[in-house]
């Protein structure tokens, strides 16, 4: 099985992702003429080699209007795309259908994060920093490079995003900035050392619309690494490194399952505990009705886990309820391909859940969106499903 592997331990950003799916090419001047070609207005694209504590690499370049990004950010921060003003624009694009639907599917993530912080509708917000040119240009560029390499499934690591604070149009916002946050929730993250945004709110989209999980690098035959260099410079190289290769057919990853017996905590505080579990990002948790000692009825509690979260997680559980110990066992677990994608219905835009693998398809809309849509015309869940479904 063909696999494409992101090494995330500085970060993503939508020019590092693009420069790294670059640099695994073994033309990468006629894959930037291909860029080039995708008629972003204004935009051109051209690459460079950079050296980062001693390692080579591949910066991608997006000139807009004749000035390098940082510059045309600069110049044109004060135009707020709409998300309408995107569909239109990502519309005009050269590209093969698919890839354009993808790059739609990338914005509407970027839409429904910029939603959920700023408490508007989605078809209210306007795009700030992701709206430029240069943003929609990095987009569009690695959806094509990844539809053209076509790996049968994208991995990435757990995350790095840094600390401290990071200057934006609304201000001085803490790192990962507040749509980056949303946008990795349930992804392994962690903050590292290095103070300054490692992963911006385009690498996250990115990362979320195409990596099927993320873990340690699975076993594979690397036919070719790349290197995507970042424009800052830190104490560790600033990249994102791919590896393109073969890995075996069997697509088993490893879980973890924790359980423990209570039998002296109510319904209501192993609902919370449940919760509680949850929220830290737990994949999934359950509870099974038990028979313990001296007769008495109980609950156990499972919860399962990434391999290497198996600790946190037990910790968790003790924190948040009675038991004395938790029981732990490594899983070889199957799993679909998740994704999430926004659709108009009926009852305004809803979030669509579709799985695939294994030959399988499913998809179904998300329960919070049509409960709401449920609520406000007063109706029962399944006339909204039914409703919503057959559009």
């Amino acid at each position: 099985m063909k696999i494409l592997y992101f090494d995330c331990g500085m970060g993503a950003a939508g020019d590092m992702l693009t420069a790294a799916l670059l640099d695994l090419l073994p033309d990468p001047a006629a894959a930037v003429e291909r860029l080039n070609a995708m008629g972003v207005p204004g935009v051109r694209f051209r690459t460079e080699r950079a050296v980062q504590c001693g390692i080579a690499g591949r910066r991608c370049i997006v000139e807009v209007h004749g000035e390098k990004e940082s510059h045309a950010h600069a110049q044109h921060h004060h135009h707020h795309r709409t998300p309408a003003e995107i569909a239109a624009l990502i519309d005009g694009l050269a590209l093969p259908p698919v890839v354009r639907a993808k790059v739609g599917q990338v914005y509407a993530l970027l839409a429904q994060a910029e939603s959920e912080v700023h408490g508007e509708p989605v078809t209210e917000i306007h795009f700030h920093e992701v709206g430029t040119l240069d943003a929609v240009a990095d987009i569009a560029a690695f959806c094509l490079l990844l539809h053209d390499l076509a790996p049968d499934a994208v991995v990435a690591s757990p995350v790095r995003t840094g600390f401290g604070t990071v200057h934006c149009a609304h201000g001085e916002l803490p790192v990962p900035a507040p749509a980056t946050a949303a946008l990795l929730r349930g992804i392994p993250i962690y903050p590292g050392g290095i103070e300054g945004e490692l992963c911006t709110p385009t690498g996250a989209a990115l990362l979320r619309q195409f990596a099927t999980r993320f873990d340690r690098q699975p076993a594979m035959s690397p036919s070719a690494i790349g290197y995507g260099m970042g424009k800052k410079t830190f104490s560790a190289p600033n990249c994102v490194r791919a590896w393109l290769g073969e890995t075996a057919d069997d697509t088993a990853e490893t879980a973890a399952e924790l359980t423990c017996n209570l039998d002296d905590m109510t319904p209501e505080a192993i609902a919370f505990a449940a919760e509680r579990l949850l929220a830290a990002g737990a994949l999934d948790v359950w509870t099974v009705p038990i028979g313990m000692k001296k007769s008495r009825p109980g609950t156990q509690l499972c919860l399962l886990c990434r391999s290497e979260e198996a600790a946190r997680f037990a910790e968790l559980t003790l924190r948040y309820t009675t038991t004395l110990g938790v029981r732990a066992q490594t899983l070889r677990r199957y799993t679909l391909q998740r994704r999430e994608e926004t659709v108009e219905t009926p009852f305004g835009p809803m979030r669509r859940k579709i799985a695939e693998g294994f030959g399988v398809a499913r998809e179904k809309l998300e329960y919070d969106d049509l409960a709401r849509a449920a609520a406000e015309q007063d109706r029962a869940l399944f006339e909204i499903r039914r409703e919503a479904e057959s559009k």
